[in-house]
């Protein structure tokens, strides 16, 4: 599929809606923020899951600059999630968030998961997830449990997992998220596929990851996509985005409410 043939976001007549899902490492904005909120417009999500957000001094006023400077609106996360945050087009509906820290092992870094059950229209809820797991492979492995649990309990039939996973799709950690998971790479391969470094992409560990009934249209790194320069993508962040394509189905009543009612 040509880059500029990726879907925009609609809610389609039958009640199901296509979402634009980006997931972007931002080294808590350490880096050329004009260029990073450039390259978040230009990809026009529905809903960014963001990793590495402030979570120190202050890190309120930077979200929300970060929400301003896209055109997207604070959902949750942050320093209350350990770094992952959820932010959203005002199209997504919130019908609930809750901010999880994960068990921590002592040496290592607190790992959190901002999560979002968000709603498109007539389209049935979609939980997010938003992730970064462990670099230490033994935490990692054991992260991916928690976070399956996770998607479980949002208490929503279909669901994404968008994140950092600190490793590659043929990681022991990995197999084990899409045991039960599709990733959606690999469902629907668009634009590039290596996600780090920015100067030197030669690994693929950022992932979008989809639970059974979620279509993957398409699923990359969008370089080359238009107004997303090479010159912002290396200034932004050490990561690489990934924009991911679905199409969430209809929830239950939605053909119903489509119909045509005598007047």
């Amino acid at each position: 599929m040509p880059l500029a043939d990726l879907p925009d976001s609609r809610t389609e007549p039958d009640g199901s809606a296509v979402v634009r899902m980006l997931s972007y490492n931002v080294r808590s904005l350490r880096d050329d923020r004009e260029a990073l909120a450039r390259v978040v417009r230009a990809c026009a999500p529905d809903v960014l899951c963001v990793q590495e957000a402030p979570r120190f001094f202050r890190w309120r006023k930077h979200a929300a600059r970060l929400a301003r400077t896209t055109g997207l609106t604070y959902v949750t996360g942050g320093a209350t999630a350990a770094g992952p945050m959820i932010l959203a087009a005002l199209r997504a509906g919130v019908v609930h968030t809750e901010d999880v820290l994960l068990p921590h092992t002592p040496g290592l870094h607190r790992r959190g998961l901002a999560t979002a059950v968000l709603r498109f229209g007539t389209a049935a809820p979609l939980g997010v997830v938003s992730c970064h797991l462990s670099l230490d492979a033994a935490e990692r492995y054991r992260q991916a449990g928690l976070l399956l649990e996770r998607v479980g309990a949002l208490g929503a039939e279909h669901a994404v997992v968008a994140g950092d996973l600190n490793e590659p799709p043929s990681g022991r950690t990995c197999r084990r998220l899409t045991e039960h998971l599709e990733d959606a790479r690999i469902a629907a391969p668009w634009g590039e596929e290596a996600t780090y470094s920015a100067a030197e992409p030669r690994r693929r560990i950022d992932a979008v990851l989809t639970s059974p009934g979620v279509e993957v249209l398409g699923c990359g790194v969008p370089r080359g996509l238009p107004g997303v320069a090479e010159r912002d993508l290396r200034a932004a962040t050490d990561h690489l985005p990934v924009l991911a394509v679905l199409r969430v189905p209809a929830g239950r009543g939605a053909a119903d409410s489509a119909r045509p009612h005598a007047g």
